[in-house]
């Protein structure tokens, strides 16, 4: 009965599927359900990044007497105050509404006393006031504009597309106890001053290390598994990562809409389970100075219901019969990235990402793809006319040691410098933040694609011949691709002559939101209207200035409270200096909450932490190095960054 999609529409089966729920709920002791939904701009500030209303499953008789109760109303939709959730304006105190209903795609889940159920959130007036609502939108849109292309091109897979994602997700574990005495990271996530400690990551010796019993790490990572296993979460990988206390999960791969459900309750998890051990985990995309930051790569293709993998050409073809419908959907989406690189950017454009972004860590603000040459060779002969079916290569490579057995590789190498590679069966947007919810990437993935499939689908309705109209798009658009060195510091200013996209401010890239060529582009296939991409976009950058003025407070705290006191105190040198930097700081504040234009304010509060804050950063690091360890009082790099040599619990 599930699998059908439409089984909430049909009261007979809800008042099944809600009786049998109960009946689960209760022979596994939950006692509570909640419609568990998706603000926005909750990244790295809402615990789980959700919200929900617990409510007690239970009703009773005439008499008074308590009994088990569910019923399919209970079920399917609840209420909430919606304007009291970031809403960019379509919510007010005295327009408050805030409705939810189900999510049939996404599993209802149990955990400790209560069953929650995914839910889409939208205002009385229908508008999204989540981000998993324009999520469904865009995919069913992909999936419409896709199932035409296909029909058009002799090929009618049944039932839906759908997009498989998985993602990688990236953690830091420290103690608990040093981790109290870092105001910074207790309330913004990140250390906005701290000496960098002798020793990083330039032996590259933590990343595939063994994870060490010697700490609690061990037990806290085998712990997340095994609460992910209870709810059904299949975390397959773990390891460490190439900073000091960097760790990695990885799920297996699955709908886009479950696998970000589910990845929101694996970053809940993991915060609650680090407590329960004596370690706090840190999500936040840039915690640490002087040393990579955490990312969560968004591995993305397109399926169909019966699992046939559009981005696969060995399956697409035997599935459809058809070779030239793999580099019509490539040219098609090639055309889209090359189009709508600002999209790609403001998706990752969270305040975090403002420290990783072309940093050495995770590919540059410009947005290209990696394909690769066996596939770009194999483009170019399309773009020229020349078809043939594309038969991506494996190779054997030999260790040279005759013991050793001879393996198989993909028939392109990998390239991690580059935001959207293609790796044979899939796109890895690699750029998205460690804190982010991955909705809006995926939103805007799945409606560039949709309007890109459209756009083709329409050309051949025209009378165009498909392949032809793959040649055309990829001689307007194939200089989005680049094959070469993300890292290098001459490909930003080369890729803006090319005319690919860059945007090097995430502020600026959010400012592009509501733009002509993004709301006709959205409205168009029915995701976002103007209304509410301007109300996401004002979402975005109040919550930008927030996250900054919160940083900008909890630094003034700590160079009062704590780094003054001890300069003071050890008599290392006249504090004037921070003293200076404390004022700067609030006259930057004051200027901030002056303005009102909520774009010029986002920008100054970008200025206020990469200029104004850094340099009062580096008067704090060189007070640091001078205060002897027994006065200072603030947790040190050494201490946080180093559980295999420091003592837990000092």
């Amino acid at each position: 009965m599930l699998k059908d999609l439409s089984w909430p529409k049909d009261e007979a089966k809800a008042k099944a599927v809600a009786a049998a729920l109960l009946s689960w709920a209760t022979d596994n002791g939950a006692k509570q359900y909640s419609h568990w939904f998706q603000p926005m701009a909750s990244a790295g500030v809402r615990h789980g990044n959700a919200g929900c209303l617990q409510m007690a499953m239970f009703d009773f008789d005439e008499d008074g007497v308590p009994f088990p109760s569910f019923s399919h109303e209970n079920l399917l939709q609840g209420e909430t105050d919606g304007s009291s959730y970031p809403n960019g304006g379509l919510r007010a105190t005295h327009t408050a509404g805030g409705y939810l209903s189900l999510d049939p795609l996404s599993p209802i889940f149990i955990r400790e006393d209560t069953m929650f159920i995914p839910s889409c959130f939208v205002s009385y007036n229908g508008d999204a006031l989540d981000e998993k609502t324009p999520l469904h939108r865009a995919t069913e849109a992909m999936s419409k504009q896709g199932k035409r292309l296909l029909k058009l091109m002799g090929y009618d897979p049944e039932g839906d597309l759908i997009n498989n994602i998985g993602l990688e997700q990236e953690i830091f574990l420290t103690t608990r106890s040093a981790y109290y005495r870092r105001p910074d990271l207790q309330f913004t996530g990140r250390t906005v001053m701290g000496k960098d400690a002798a020793r990083g990551q330039e032996l590259s010796d933590h990343y595939m290390a063994p994870i060490s019993r010697a700490t609690d790490a061990f037990e806290t990572m085998k712990q997340i598994q095994a609460e992910c296993y209870k709810i059904g979460i299949p975390l397959k990988t773990r390891h460490r990562e190439v900073a000091p206390n960097q760790y990695e999960f990885a799920p297996m791969f699955g709908n886009v809409i479950n696998q970000i459900d589910q990845n929101l309750m694996v970053m809940q998890i993991i915060e609650e389970v680090a407590s329960e051990n004596g370690m706090a985990a840190l999500l936040h995309e840039k915690p640490f100075q002087g040393i990579n930051g955490s990312g969560k790569h968004n591995n993305w293709s397109i399926g169909t219901s019966t699992g046939v993998n559009l981005l696969n050409p060995k399956q697409l073809n035997k599935a459809s019969g058809n070779a030239e419908i793999f580099p019509v959907i490539m040219a098609a989406l090639i055309s889209a990235i090359d189009k709508h690189g600002d999209l790609m950017r403001l998706s990752i454009a969270s305040p975090g990402n403002d420290f990783r972004l072309g940093a050495m860590e995770a590919p540059p603000a410009v947005m290209s793809t990696y394909l690769g040459p066996s596939l770009t060779e194999y483009l170019e002969r399309i773009k020229n006319g020349e078809m043939s079916e594309y038969i991506p290569e494996k190779k054997k490579l030999s260790f040279g040691a005759a013991n050793v057995p001879d393996i198989t590789v993909p028939a392109e190498d990998r390239n991690r410098t580059s935001p959207f590679p293609y790796g044979g069966a899939r796109f890895e947007f690699r750029a998205a933040g460690s804190t982010q919810n991955v909705s809006l990437i995926n939103t805007c993935l799945d409606s560039m694609a949709a309007e890109a499939f459209m756009i083709v689908a329409d050309r051949i309705e025209a009378g165009e011949k498909p392949l032809d109209i793959a040649a055309d798009l990829l001689k307007q658009h194939e200089k989005c691709v680049f094959n070469g060195n993300g890292y290098d510091p001459n490909w930003p200013d080369e890729a803006v002559k090319r005319g690919v996209c860059r945007i090097d401010s995430g502020v600026d890239a959010i400012d592009q939101l509501d733009s002509a060529k993004n709301v006709a582009m959205f409205s168009s296939i029915g995701v976002l209207s103007e209304k509410e991409l301007k109300a996401r976009k004002s979402v975005l950058l109040s919550y930008y200035t927030g996250v900054v003025e919160m940083e900008a407070l909890t630094m003034i705290d700590m160079i009062n409270q704590h780094v003054i006191p001890a300069v003071k105190k050890s008599d290392v040198g006249n504090p004037d200096t921070l003293h200076a930097g404390v004022k700067d700081i609030k006259e930057a504040l004051k200027k901030i909450h002056a303005e009102e234009n909520e774009t010029k304010q986002a920008q100054m509060a970008r200025s206020l932490r990469l200029e104004t804050m850094i340099d009062v950063r580096k008067i704090c690091d060189e007070f640091e190095a001078k205060v002897p360890a027994s006065l200072w009082t603030l947790s040190t790099y050494d201490e946080l960054l180093f559980l295999d040599t420091f003592p837990q619990g000092i």
